[in-house]
């Protein structure tokens, strides 16, 4: 089974993908987003950036150990994306002392995408944010628009070709919600939740309607002007927020939890079966 791990600044995704089962539920009974085929196990954990290469391994260890699974006959492969440049270091250093014998992709300058990579200087795009393009092709062939949803909220922007053309970056919820918390004494942390109603009635359901509804008008004011230099383009939503903010939008046609686990597999499988372009 395929180990992916996604490193972010804030957490870590990890899913486990064995054999393609599309129409299957998961372990808990849901029914799978189409970016979750073959997900058998997945997992968030906080990105620490202390951890050592033992550490990593350890972690791993313990999470597989809790479905039942033993990390050394479970895992045939590892792919890697991470936008944490001292951890990558790390992770990068754990595969190599206990996973040797296994093939390691990490995404990085050099790395098959199969995806041409139309920025000015293609080094600068960050791994997620190619894996989460990669796998937003693969899932919805044509033009399309992805946000990303964590620390920051990220746009990327895929052609009806399947080339990369970039997008744009903007501070994420946590970020704007630290930096409010700090500079605003009076103000103190909230439950993200759907407030009663958007006119909010105490301080808290004011600042849990100003953060949902209002991120949700920052990501479709983003990506209207985007659709208006792209043309028709499907929009898909991803990250740890998503399924809080995207709900709210008028412009997001797809939430997929795990696209950048999707896309990750889908480059790994590029660089090691010899498919990729």
């Amino acid at each position: 089974m395929l180990l992916a791990m996604d490193v972010g600044n804030t957490e870590t995704v990890i899913g486990l993908f064995g054999d393609d089962a599309p129409d299957a539920p998961d372990a808990m009974g849901f029914a799978r987003a189409s970016g979750e085929r073959g997900l058998a196990f997945h997992w968030r954990i906080s990105t620490v950036a202390e951890r050592t290469p033992d550490e990593h391994a350890m972690v791993l260890t313990q999470l597989l150990d809790l479905e039942g699974l033993d990390l050394r006959t479970t895992v045939s492969a590892i792919a890697i994306s991470s936008s944490a440049p001292a951890v990558t270091s790390q992770v990068r250093r754990m595969a190599k002392r206990w996973f040797s014998d296994l093939d390691l992709t990490v995404i990085g300058p050099g790395t098959k995408s199969g995806m041409p990579i139309l920025y000015d200087n293609p080094r600068e795009v960050g791994a997620d944010r190619i894996a989460d393009a990669v796998g937003a092709y693969d899932l919805y062939p044509g033009a399309s628009v992805v946000v990303d949803m964590g620390t920051a909220t990220v746009f990327d922007v895929v052609s009806a070709k399947g080339e990369y053309l970039g997008g744009a970056i903007a501070p994420g919820v946590a970020i704007s919600l630290e930096a409010l918390y700090a500079q605003a004494s009076a103000l103190r942390s909230v439950e993200l939740v759907r407030p009663r109603s958007v006119i909010g009635r105490s301080t808290v359901e004011s600042i849990q309607s100003g953060v949902i509804y209002g991120f949700a008008a920052q990501v479709d004011g983003v990506v209207e002007r985007i659709l208006e230099e792209l043309g028709e383009a499907t929009v898909i939503a991803t990250g740890g927020l998503a399924g809080l903010i995207a709900p709210h939008t008028k412009y997001v046609q797809h939430v997929e939890p795990w696209l950048t686990l999707h896309g990750l597999r889908i480059v790994h499988e590029r660089n090691h079966s010899g498919d990729a372009s």
